[in-house]
């Protein structure tokens, strides 16, 4: 069946009055949506992560929905829903988390959990009496990662009751509690509640729009796990005058062995790290041709002159496998420096993988690598005998990651949410996946069904760093997507 061919199945939604109401209901919104905002969401907080829990739990349950928390011990409370649907032929499951990545208040402008309305300029405003310039930009932790997709979904479901839009299909709603932290819990919540979860596809509502800020659907995400190396020189701190070039620096130690993993222009020089790279299909290499060019542009908005990858654009770069430096650590730097021969000096890694990857399998790649330059790995810090024995000791230490997952493209229902979408934005950008990761091969492993990104937030929205923050436009394009989406037959 053409695309043209499945257009007709989906309902035309008002986007005029889908706007319109929304316009008229603005404040409404941003009231409803500041204080589930205002909730610290550290995963590993365990009282606040019950109040996000049961705040998500309220606004659902005021609109109708079917509405329960999942449980498991020891993890944080999965928020379901439910919209059963008379004669339905389909399940749509939109899936978005709660949770947020941990703050450190001093970076950040405002407070991180009072949030804070600024318009194009920077300046507070009240939302209360402002204009709403949709320029304007609300700040908070998890206001674009992962909250927006929430009160998108919640807004949008007002919309279609006032506007008489009818659900065309079984709608459930899955807010994870856990996903920064990389949802330890998410396998056990599948086995747990598999008949539950049943469905025809997952809608991950995670995710910024493209750089060029069109709407876009991703079909993959990246796996990722996580990888620290701790390099030691002397049992403790010494004074760099009496003990310096002749004490090892790990600092040193540890600058040289990651110079060893790159080409110093992104290619990844540990052995065998892209082997089990599979290839894009006809489909995704045109979708990637069909992205909008935004490289040069980011370079004059982030201040770069030049990009890895040989010139090669930053969506080409996404579908490869990647090994970052996320952290360095050693003794101490401004105020806090001294003039010491460190005893140790750490970094964090990040892998990113792609499809066809296993993070097991990547992590041992690494320490194959450390090995060649002379290293002894060891998972706890040296035995006094094991500093006698070895000049070079490095400690490894992972967490358990998880593999990358791509639905395809040629999918029906791949076919069938595109043509939806476009219906409403004719400038919809494709992507095979998204450069982030998120464990969705839960979803493929355990539920067996495919997923589909729907990303609404701003690129510039500073996630996982200090002053993130949510482009009203953003919020109000995002409710016509869900709209879009949730009217889907």
């Amino acid at each position: 069946m053409g695309l043209c061919a499945l257009s007709i199945l989906h309902a035309q939604i008002d986007v005029a009055a889908v706007n319109q109401w929304r316009r008229a209901h603005e404040r409404d919104i941003l009231l409803e949506y500041i204080p589930l905002i205002e909730i610290p969401n550290r995963a590993s907080d365990a009282a606040n992560i019950r109040r996000n829990a049961d705040q998500v739990l309220g606004m659902m349950t005021r609109r109708g929905i079917a509405t329960r928390l999942l449980e498991l011990e020891g993890a944080p409370p999965v928020v379901f829903g439910e919209i059963k649907t008379p004669a339905a032929k389909r399940t749509l499951i939109f899936y978005a988390h709660y949770d947020g990545q941990p703050v450190d208040p001093k970076e950040w402008t405002s407070p991180p959990w009072k949030s804070v309305l600024r318009d194009a300029k920077g300046q507070a405003i009240d939302p209360l009496t402002a204009p709403l310039d949709p320029e304007a930009r609300l700040y908070a932790r998890s206001v674009s990662d992962d909250k927006a997709p929430i009160m998108a979904l919640m807004a949008a479901l007002d919309a279609m009751k006032a506007l008489g839009i009818l659900h065309q299909a079984n709608l459930k709603f899955f807010f994870e509690g856990e996903e920064e932290a990389g949802s330890p819990h998410l396998e056990q919540f599948a086995k747990t509640y598999k008949d539950l979860l049943a469905g025809d596809v997952w809608l991950i509502c995670d995710g910024p729009v493209h750089q060029n800020r069109a709407p876009a659907l991703y079909f993959g995400v990246r796996g990722v796990v996580t990888v620290e190396l701790t390099v030691y020189g002397p049992k403790r701190e010494l004074h760099s005058g009496h003990y310096g070039n002749w004490a090892p620096n790990p600092a040193m130690m540890l600058s040289r062995l990651l110079a060893t993993m790159t080409d110093g222009e992104g290619k990844v020089l540990v052995a065998g790290f892209y082997d089990d790279t599979t290839p894009l299909s006809a489909a995704e290499r045109r979708a990637l041709l069909a992205v909008p060019a935004v490289d040069e542009e980011l370079k004059a908005e982030l201040g770069l002159v030049t990009t890895d990858g040989n010139g090669a654009r930053l969506v080409e770069r996404l579908m490869l496998p990647s090994l970052n430096i996320r952290g360095l650590e050693s003794a101490g730097t401004g105020a806090n420096a001294r003039n010491v021969v460190p005893a140790k000096a750490i970094a964090a890694l990040d892998l990113r993988l792609v499809k066809g990857n296993d993070h097991r399998r990547q992590v041992e790649k690494v320490k194959a690598h450390v090995r060649q330059q002379g290293y002894y790995i060891t998972s706890a810090d040296p035995t006094d005998e094991e500093r006698r024995k070895y000049s070079k000791i490095v400690k490894v230490t992972t967490r358990e990651g998880y593999n990358a997952v791509r639905t395809s493209m040629d999918l029906p229902i791949s076919k069938e949410v595109i043509a939806t979408v476009k219906r409403t934005y004719p400038n919809l950008v494709l992507a095979p996946s998204l450069g982030g990761s998120v464990p969705l091969w839960v979803f493929e492993q355990e539920l067996h069904t495919p997923m589909i990104g729907v990303p609404i937030v701003n690129h510039d929205n500073s996630q996982h760093s200090f002053n993130e923050n949510l482009r009203l436009a953003n919020l109000w394009q995002g409710i016509v997507t869900m709209t879009t989406l949730l009217a889907m037959r």
